[in-house]
């Protein structure tokens, strides 16, 4: 998501990568962690799975729907 839309709110404890400068390389963090991603609507956050996924030679989980389903389905957001 773009900064401006990380700002207007975000699952807690998400860290803002916006798409134009992902790099999979950055989500190694070795601590057994799972790395789910997540834009708006879902269709950044898949393209961003598909370079993941293609980066480490395992899938990729994206949160279907973005976080205007997340909101929809009643969960939390910190704004």
């Amino acid at each position: 998501r773009t900064p401006e839309e990380f700002a207007q709110g975000h699952i807690a404890g998400a860290v803002n990568m916006p798409v134009d400068g992902f790099d999979p390389a950055k989500l190694a963090s070795g601590d057994g962690r799972r790395a789910v991603l997540y834009c708006r609507s879902g269709r950044r956050s898949q393209v961003a799975a598909d370079r993941l996924a293609a980066s480490t030679g395992k899938t990729a989980t994206h949160l279907d729907g973005g976080i205007l389903a997340w909101e929809a389905a009643g969960k939390p957001v910190t704004r």
